[in-house]
């Protein structure tokens, strides 16, 4: 027998300082008493953005006047198949939390920063809209230093990844794949320290045959909050998810290879080429449409990588992705 699918719309709400409000989930429903994003059932004669503003202003007594897509995910419960609608809210009329810390409902509602939702208890189709309202739209790649051990071309380097980190991003992967040993390990610890100073994620760009080196030389040296990337052919390789990483990563070119990261409990991946670049001219590309069809698909953020600018970063959102990733879109 065929289970129903029931279409939510769901809300990650952001407030000026960038927590994010989750509500309490009542004893006697399904998934009781697990904390949620706010939301709640589209009707048959609403648009989803529609049944958002609507689900807002009856359980939080707000209206949501920005918003944008963030993700969608399917979920197959044993009793019943969620598809998840989920919106970003920047912008909103009114107050969410009573005197008493509950919301219209009377449901116990909480704002939290963003690094800490994992903490909270979320219903097993929430894991993806965790991972969405903790990353960020842009995630910046750094060109490869080709081999280099120039200081100069070194200090150039880390104050291009100084200013990327002052303009307010917080996702940055690293590429030393060129570099010699010595100088990896130093590069990368001068990069982490300039990412926590101004908060933001490192991830190490790495295959699995470089897991013990790089990686490992930074929890050797304590450093435990870093990130891990794997390269396409990682991927195929891998059977198991990496532990001890703030978050892993893939690169993806295609639907199987999304999948493959899903089963794996990956945290996000890019897919790529989206668009044409100079450095692949002859390369086959996705374009929008492709890529949105595989994006509607995926139950995991995706970043858009190939050919992106800042122009186009709202145009991919709107298709289905997390945000873009780049080199050039963020070289200056």
């Amino acid at each position: 027998m065929t289970k129903k699918t029931i279409h939510v719309v769901a809300a990650v709400i952001c407030d000026e300082s960038g927590k994010i409000l989750i509500a309490k989930r009542a004893a006697n429903v399904h998934q009781g008493g697990l904390w949620e994003f706010p939301g709640g059932k589209v009707e048959a004669s609403e648009q989803a953005s529609q049944a958002l503003v609507r689900e807002l202003q009856e359980e939080l007594n707000i209206t949501a006047t920005e918003y944008r897509p963030l993700i969608q995910v399917h979920h197959d419960y044993t009793d019943k198949s969620v598809f998840l609608d989920v919106w970003k809210v920047t912008q909103f009329v009114g107050d969410p939390i009573d005197n008493n810390g509950v919301g219209a409902e009377g449901q116990p509602v909480q704002w939290v920063r963003p690094a800490e939702l994992h903490c909270w208890a979320f219903p097993t189709a929430n894991a993806a809209i965790v991972k969405a309202a903790q990353l960020p739209s842009d995630y910046v790649i750094t060109p490869d230093l080709k081999g280099t051990d120039d200081k100069d071309e070194i200090t150039s380097f880390l104050q291009y990844v100084k200013s990327v980190l002052q303009q307010g991003h917080q996702l940055l992967q690293l590429r030393t794949k060129s570099l010699g040993k010595d100088v990896q390990e130093m590069l990368a610890l001068q990069v982490l320290t300039l990412c926590r100073q101004f908060n933001a994620i490192l991830m190490i760009n790495s295959d699995l045959g470089c897991l013990s080196d790089l990686s490992c030389f930074l929890f050797d040296q304590g450093e435990l909050d870093v990130g891990l990337h794997l390269t396409g052919r990682s991927l195929d390789e891998l059977n198991e998810k990496p532990l001890g990483y703030r978050f892993v990563a893939a690169s993806c070119h295609g639907i199987d290879d999304i999948r493959k990261a899903e089963k794996l409990g990956l945290d996000f991946v890019t897919l790529s080429p989206v668009l044409k670049t100079r450095s692949h001219p002859g390369v086959k590309v996705l374009g929008g449409a492709a890529f949105s069809e595989v994006v509607k698909g995926a139950c995991i953020p995706v970043y858009a990588l190939g050919g992106m600018t800042m122009e186009c970063k709202e145009q991919m959102i709107d298709l289905g992705a997390q945000g873009i990733a780049s080199i050039s879109a963020y070289s200056f």
